[in-house]
């Protein structure tokens, strides 16, 4: 049975993080007490004064006993008083965890921290990561699994499967399933490990529109449809793609650095330089043309263009049109 201490603060701005830690405290309280050792106050009901009376009160269930609290991010210093004196002096046979899902307006009250501490509990900040940096949270987070990831190894992380830190943490926990301890993984593993074959040809396929490949993306484009992906799907893809080679385009055209453009992409180090160089050869105004192509395409595929071609035979003759 795992060793509980006495009271613990689960806080912070990272909610789906905090809703994880509260579902897995209440698996091991069932584990552990039986429903019957296990309470839990949320709503109306979980006020300082309440949580503190049963706290305070004899109970008759067997095994360790888990008081569950959220909310706390609504309760006010001057109402914990009451509280305090009972999470002082709590029973060898009981646990208390309060979790407060934070912004920038509402806190766990400073004394609802101090009694904790001075009870021995734990406090564990749950913080949203900012975007800047994401790569080296991954980074650590990868080391916890007992794995080495490079940072165009992270950046690929996260382009892979977003940035929600609980689902980058399942990714590296399947990572480290399947990887020799201590092992060392590059962005070129994280892509064929995490991203599905048809993301990866969906990619190839905006990319070849972007660099003016049209053997290639015509390729691709056949591919994936013979896989059963459907045309409004990869138009979003090949639409957001040529917005940000776009963008690119536009800053280079101002005079922005590459450098300083690779720095806002969230993406493997080689792939960034090659989007980029793309970008560059393009230039805007022929990247303009094909975000109104794919616009133009979309619309068709709605069945709010003319008639005539198939949703195939007009993807195939836009592809055309952009690539040449």
């Amino acid at each position: 049975m795992p060793t509980f201490k006495p009271a613990y603060l689960i806080h912070g701005d990272d909610h789906g993080r905090i809703a994880e830690r509260r579902a897995r405290l209440r698996e091991l309280a069932e584990a552990a007490g039986g429903v019957q050792g296990l309470e839990v106050f949320e709503g109306d009901q979980a006020t300082p004064d309440a949580v503190a009376a049963a706290l305070s009160a004899l109970t008759f269930a067997l095994g360790h006993r888990f008081v569950i609290v959220d909310g706390v991010e609504r309760w006010k210093d001057k109402d914990l008083a009451a509280l305090e004196v009972a999470v002082k002096g709590i029973g060898l046979d009981t646990t208390v965890a309060f979790f407060a899902r934070e912004d920038s307006r509402s806190k766990a009250p400073k004394r609802l921290h101090d009694a904790v501490r001075e009870a021995g509990g734990d406090i564990s900040p749950e913080e949203s990561v900012k975007p800047w940096e994401l790569p080296k949270w991954v980074v650590a987070r990868a080391r916890e699994q007992q794995l080495k990831l490079e940072p165009d190894a992270a950046r690929a992380l996260i382009a892979h499967v977003g940035d929600r830190q609980q689902r980058l943490l399942r990714e590296l926990e399947k990572l480290s399933l399947g990887a020799e301890p201590r092992a060392t993984i590059d962005a070129d593993q994280i892509e064929e490990l995490t991203a599905p074959s048809a993301e990866r040809k969906v990619w190839s396929l905006a990319d070849a529109l972007v660099s003016g490949d049209a053997h290639g993306a015509t390729r691709a484009y056949l591919t994936l449809r013979a896989q059963g992906e459907r045309v409004p799907g990869l138009l979003y893809w090949m639409a957001q793609r040529l917005r940000a080679a776009l963008e690119i385009a536009s800053a280079l055209e101002a005079g922005t650095p590459a450098s300083q453009i690779k720095r806002g992409l969230r993406m493997p180090s080689r792939a960034a330089d090659q989007l980029i160089e793309d970008a560059r050869k393009s230039g805007p105004e022929h990247l303009r043309r094909a975000i109104e192509e794919i616009a133009d395409l979309e619309v068709a595929s709605r069945g709010g263009g003319p008639g005539g071609a198939s949703e195939d035979t007009a993807a195939l003759r836009a592809i055309e049109r952009i690539t040449s």
